[in-house]
């Protein structure tokens, strides 16, 4: 393919992701840049160009070797619920920018430390993003067909260079606070992640379905090829322990790059997001790994007898068959693959360079004593400068060192130089006696053994046997030689290293911590690191710190690099949170860790540490001290706690109390006009018997037939009297539970028919037409009386509510699963929908009535639901779509 047409579709490439990181920066609160799937595809970082060529070259060559790299992170995975939400947890509340700052701050701020743990990861990574423009070159003129050219401005990878350089300064630091979430570069390693694994499915598919007829085509003609079954076997022991090491390398590796540091824990925004991670990263792995093998084994069969660079298979295949527009897309992948390491690599690297080396060390006098304007322009300037110079001096490396390894090799060594870190970083979150000492010299000793048994050969050439110092070792001592140290011979020259480079590392960390103790705040920061959820709330409260310090001293600093305005808006904060009074003069433990906090972002932590140390006088706090200020913090956490919880249980009371007296208040109201009713219904017949008595008493000369109207009048007032007599009972009953229900087996349809019969009379003479389907029987058991009453009273109502002309009363029963269902609907003027939730209660009768006195007693409602709660069943009320209403209840198949 041309080499201008190609370049052409990489500008095209470049300018869509940076269409895609400015407008993921632009959109506030954007979804699709801020939700959990964007933060897991942004892990796939982790697959670099290495995973994208070196993966397949791996396989090529050592077969089955190349899944550790997978296997220790899906390990480890599961995990992250517990350590990446606790590392997340303790860098939000301390605004950690980078790994340096992370172990620097758990081990007192140490300046020193920080400074270590950034020259060690400097170390590691720029050889290994001079590998990635190294991949980017080499499958460049592998694509074009073209030879690489001796000068710097004939060759494509300065311009790629340039442009990263450019895209990742701007992008990356957009903001002072190097804290802030950066949307849009991570939106856009999202979108790479995406694409890549996209374009290496389809050269899969390719290779593996068209290319080959399958998986086991590709299989049956590997395994004729030499050293197959060697090379795709674990092997024993010696080769099951360098799996072992390689696995525990990768599973590090997770943690500790700069760049998933970077991604996992810098640019979290929540916690939960953790959770999609925790599947959708380790399927992306899983996924990825599914075509590696037949690719790789296929490129043998093809290429068997050619020495052709494994890595490249899967250009090369595409190529062979002149598939020009699969060859394009799987170089772009490869491309996305390289080039999103690169970026986020120097972003992290830049911020560790300013923050623990350049600042503190060089800046920090001068940020001291100028304007903020002027401050932020400073730091912004530094880490513009250092991502540029990152990524050019990662140029310059591939340029003029040799760097004749494979993409696998080189990254290997990066992980085993990044792992130094590990036993620092792990004993920061679970150990109490780790110590600063114990940690630089840990680093050290581990960086040293690696130097010793790594780097020194690999400089040499790891094969090179002609090599004395290889061969026979520092001063021809056998046990000394790098490759076979102490006599250890059956590792590859990287389980080696790391064997015995974490080994002094890990005695040296321990043997130096247990011997010398660290000062008051290590131990402060390794309570906090520790039990970061006990202090996650008050997060200040924890920090150990006696002396004198004034307000405006703390302010005017924070002003230096934060402006008037933000700072005035963060202190009103803090007083708001620990009900601090804002004109008070002397300032706290508190807000000198909340000072450190805000500064840290800008300036690091341990830059953060020395200009607040500037402004107050600290004094020395011994051991038991500390102890004792963080036990009495702790009881004072837990009694806030407590507190609260009480607070909050009380709020819950205060209103279901102003509830109940409320419930009370309505119900006393109700009860007076229940009573004011009952009066009146009993006073009425009683009234309407006395007239009728008297009257037959006081007149002996009344005819006959009067007389009889009289008699008539009085034992149709007693009946009438009777039944609301009873209505009081039955609710009497009912609630004190004295009740019982005579349950046998019915008829359900009969019941109903039997309940309208003696009402017919009285839908006639309203002109009501009562639709009831009665073509399904259901029989059950239940209490018939009960029922019927419930029924009468539902079916009363309907009458009494139904209009005068048109009245309609449908009645339906469904079955259901485990229940029959009945209701009663009318066409009347329905219920107040406020009147649904106390409708049921005694007492309580409709406000939505046209007379001045409610018609009845308020009680019918109320025993029947009482009926149908008996019978464990439940009854509800609902206004139709059009008018009227439904009232409806539900028996159980099955009573107990």
């Amino acid at each position: 393919m041309n080499s201008i047409t190609l370049i052409f579709i990489l500008l095209v490439y470049l300018l869509f992701l940076f269409f895609i990181a400015h407008w993921a920066e632009k959109k506030e609160n954007l979804k699709w840049a801020n939700n959990s799937y964007v933060y897991s595809f942004s892990l796939a970082v982790y697959c670099t160009a290495w995973t994208y060529y070196g993966s397949i070259g791996v396989a090529a060559n050592s077969g089955l070797n190349y899944l550790t790299i997978y296997v220790g992170p899906i390990i480890i995975i599961p995990a992250w619920i517990i350590i990446l939400r606790k590392i997340i947890r303790i860098s939000r509340l301390n605004n950690v920018s980078s790994i340096a700052d992370f172990i620097s701050l758990r081990y007192g701020n140490s300046r020193f430390l920080g400074a270590i743990v950034t020259i060690v990861c400097l170390t590691a990574i720029l050889p290994y993003i001079a590998l990635q423009l190294k991949a980017i070159s080499e499958t460049f003129h592998v694509v074009t067909r073209t030879t690489e050219d001796s000068l710097v401005f004939f060759d494509t990878t300065t311009y790629v260079a340039i442009a990263l350089a450019l895209f990742a300064s701007y992008y990356g630091t957009r903001y002072v606070d190097a804290s802030e979430k950066r949307k849009g570069i991570i939106t856009a390693v999202a979108m790479e992640s995406i694409l890549k694994l996209l374009f290496f499915i389809i050269i899969g598919i390719y290779v593996t379905y068209f290319v080959f007829d399958g998986f086991e085509d590709i299989y049956a003609k590997a395994s004729v090829l030499e050293n197959f079954e060697q090379k795709n076997t674990i092997g024993g022991l010696e080769q099951g322990m360098n799996w072992f090491f390689l696995c525990m390398l990768s599973l590090f590796a997770i943690f500790l790059l700069p760049r998933q540091f970077h991604v996992s824990v810098v640019e979290n925004n929540r916690e939960r997001h953790i959770k999609t991670a925790l599947w959708l990263f380790p399927l992306y792995l899983l996924i990825f790994n599914v075509f590696v093998y037949p690719i790789a084994w296929g490129g043998n069969v093809l290429f068997d007898g050619d020495s052709k660079n494994a890595d490249t298979y899967s250009l090369l295949i595409p190529q062979y068959f002149n598939n020009t527009f699969l060859t394009i897309i799987v170089f772009l992948g490869g491309f996305s693959a390289a080039i999103s390491m690169i970026i986020v690599s120097s972003i992290s690297l830049s911020t560790m360079l300013s923050n623990n080396l350049l600042i503190p060390y060089t800046f920090l006098g001068k940020l001291k004593n100028e304007e903020q304007v002027i401050n932020n322009k400073k730091i912004v300037n530094i880490r513009k400068i250092g991502i540029f110079s990152l990524i050019i001096i990662s140029y310059l490396i591939y340029r003029f060192f040799a760097l004749d390894y494979s993409l696998g090799s080189i990254g290997l060594v990066s992980f085993v130089i990044i792992g130094q870190l590990a036993p620092a970083f792990f004993g920061a979150l679970f150990w109490r006696r780790g110590s600063r000492l114990g940690a630089i010299w840990g680093i050290i000793i581990g960086f040293a053994v690696c130097f010793y048994t790594l780097l020194i050969p690999y400089s040499f050439g790891i094969t090179n046997a002609a090599n004395i110092f290889i061969a026979t070792g520092f001063m021809n001592i056998d046990f000394l030689k790098p490759l076979a140290l102490f006599g250890l011979d059956y590792l590859s020259p990287i389980s080696h290293a790391f064997f015995w480079s974490m080994f002094f590392n890990v005695m040296t960390y321990f043997a130096v911590s247990v011997s010398f103790k660290g000062n008051y705040r290590e131990r402060n920061y390794a309570e906090m690191y520790i039990d970061i959820d006990k202090y996650s709330m008050n997060h200040e409260n924890a920090f150990v710190w006696k002396g004198t310090a004034y307000t405006r001293d703390i302010e005017k600093v924070l002003i230096k690099f934060l402006g008037v305005e933000r700072t005035n808006r963060a202190l009103n904060i803090f007083n708001v949170k620990y009900n601090v009074d804002k004109n008070q003069e002397l300032a706290d433990a508190r807000l000198v860790k909340f000072a450190e906090n805000l500064l840290t972002g800008h300036i690091g932590t341990a830059s953060a540490r020395i200009l607040i140390s500037s402004v107050v006088k600290e004094e020395k706090v011994t051991l038991p001290e500390v102890l004792k200020i963080l036990e009495e913090s702790n009881e004072t956490i837990l009694i806030n706690k407590k507190l609260t919880e009480t607070s909050n249980e009380l709020k819950k009371i205060t209103a279901q109390l102003q509830n109940a007296n409320e419930n009370l208040i309505t119900k006393d109201k109700q009860k007076d006009e229940f009573l004011d009713t009952v009066t009146h219904e009993l006073r009425t017949p009683i009234t309407a018997i006395r007239a009728a008595s008297e009257i037959l008493i006081d007149d002996d000369d009344i005819p006959e037939t009067l007389k009889k109207q009289f008699l008539q009048n009085i034992i149709s007032e007693s009946d009438r009297l009777n039944r609301l007599i009873d209505k009081i009972l039955d609710l009497e009953k009912f609630e004190t539970g004295k009740q019982t229900l005579n349950l046998t087996e019915n008829n359900l349809n009969k019941t109903i028919l039997k309940t309208i019969e003696p009402l017919q009379q009285l839908i006639k003479n309203k002109g009501i037409t009562l639709h009831f389907e009665n073509e399904t029987t259901f029989s059950f058991f239940y209490d018939e009386d009960r029922i019927v009453q419930v029924i009468t009273n539902l079916l009363s109502n309907a009458i009494k509510f139904c209009p005068d002309d048109n009245g309609i009363i449908n009645i339906r029963i469904k079955n259901k699963k485990e229940e029959y269902e009945v209701s009663i609907l009318d066409n009347g003027k329905g219920v107040n929908i406020n009147d649904f939730e106390n409708i049921f209660d005694k007492f309580y009768q409709s406000n939505n009535q046209n007379i001045k006195k409610p018609v009845g007693s308020g009680l019918g409602l109320a025993i029947c639901k009482q009926i149908i709660e008996l019978h464990q069943g439940k009854i509800w009320g609902q206004n139709n779509d059009k008018n009227g209403a439904c009232f409806t209840f539900t028996l159980p198949k099955i009573n107990v």
